[in-house]
């Protein structure tokens, strides 16, 4: 029997959707019905939060009542190292986010942990772990293994498992964690400018450009498009790069992963594997690209070899 440990992440008093894709990647783990599937919620008010995942399915949660209300990355540290002495886990999972990454490398290196960040796939080959990540600047994909490490953290990116859906409630155990101090302390919290844009992580419909497009000027008319379509524009890094669209429409490694889309349309997107990490994981991709070796069509259900222009017209045609 082994135990998987998924830390969440919250945040003004909410549980973050990501906790939730980390259960999926940490139910796909488990090899035999006797594993366990642990979260651990850390906090002032673990319990409470605790509570938002009392449908999560997982075999136990457990709340670490700390003293911080907000996460704190040396509270958060020290929490969880006790945590894995009680429950010695043998994979412990975290997101690939700022917050995680302010402790993740520090508890790993301590425990003499196996360790890898924003890995986006898991698979076991003849009983030994194995974790997908980027490398290179995320122009080769590279699997990392552990051998000989009794236990293994992972921080994984957001947007690739499925979030899990209602199941069974867990148990909940709630632990005072002891003897925790901290150097700092979080003062509040700065919103991101408002653009007035709209959260492509929350669109299930994309219709994206690329430098396929040309010049500036025909952005409007693929805007107009995906307006007709009800879709939302989005685009690859040189468009939001030159400023022809938001960077806050940008998908990609450096720009945004599409979590919820169920539709995505790459239109004179050539398909590096920076824009790839965004919408790869998408269920329905359709390609349109005059370049029949294009990297788009090695992951699109559907492709066109044709004149982006062409099809714009036809489909505004078609729509009209």
């Amino acid at each position: 029997m082994s135990t998987i440990l998924v830390v969440a992440e919250h945040r003004r008093g909410e549980v973050r959707a990501v906790t939730l894709e980390l259960i999926t990647a940490a139910q796909q783990l488990k090899t035999s019905a006797d594993d366990r599937v642990l979260v651990a919620v850390v906090g002032a008010k673990a319990e409470s939060l605790a509570a938002q995942l009392q449908w999560a399915g997982v075999d136990e949660i457990i709340a670490c009542q700390t003293s911080a209300e907000e996460f704190e990355p040396e509270l958060a540290e020290q929490a969880i190292s006790q945590v894995m002495q009680a429950h010695q886990p043998a994979v412990i999972l975290l997101p690939h986010s700022v917050d995680s990454l302010g402790y993740a490398t520090a508890l790993a290196v301590k425990g003499g942990f196996g360790y890898a960040t924003d890995v986006f796939k898991l698979a076991y080959d003849n009983g030994a772990l194995l974790a997908t990540r980027g490398g290179y600047n995320q122009k080769v994909n590279v699997e990392v293994d552990f051998p000989g490490k009794v236990c293994v953290l992972l921080t994984l990116r957001s947007g690739v498992f499925k979030p899990v859906e209602d199941a069974a409630a867990p148990k909940l155990s709630v632990e005072n964690c002891t003897a925790l101090t901290a150097r700092s302390r979080p003062l509040g919290f700065i919103e991101p400018a408002n653009d007035g844009d709209v959260d492509i992580t929350t669109s299930d419909f994309i219709v994206s450009i690329g430098r396929g497009i040309g010049e500036e000027v025909n952005v409007e008319d693929f805007r107009e498009l995906a307006e007709e379509l009800d879709a939302t524009l989005c685009c690859s890094r040189p468009i939001a790069d030159a400023g022809w669209l938001p960077k806050s429409r940008q998908v990609g490694q450096s720009g945004k992963v599409v979590s919820a889309c169920k539709l995505y349309v790459a239109m004179g997107i050539s398909g590096s594997i920076q824009h790839m990490a965004g919408m790869k994981h998408v269920g329905s991709i359709v390609a349109v690209n005059t370049d029949p070796g294009a990297s788009i069509f090695t992951i699109a259900k559907y492709g066109i070899v044709g004149d982006i222009f062409d099809i714009h017209e036809a489909l505004m045609e078609q729509l009209a």
